[in-house]
């Protein structure tokens, strides 16, 4: 995010308007080991700014309940 100047409430603003998940990809997490699924989300800001996300959702006593950001930047056509 830093390197794209990009704020928090930016990248909020995309996931919010993102029209959906662009796609879901397996990854191993490089702390646990364990498998996870990540998702791209890629929305745009009310500025228009291209934003592109991947994350995760996480659980809370085995609910899932929110999007854990991994990464966040600029999206390039």
């Amino acid at each position: 995010m830093d390197g794209d100047y990009l704020t928090p409430d930016l990248v909020c603003e995309a996931i919010v308007n993102a029209p959906a998940i662009s796609k879901i990809v397996k990854s191993k997490n490089p702390e646990t080991g364990v498998r996870e699924k990540l998702y791209i989300i890629k929305g745009f800001t009310l500025e228009g700014i291209s934003i592109y996300t991947k994350g995760k959702f996480d659980k809370i006593e085995n609910e899932e309940v929110f999007y854990v950001l991994i990464s966040s930047k600029r999206a390039t056509v």
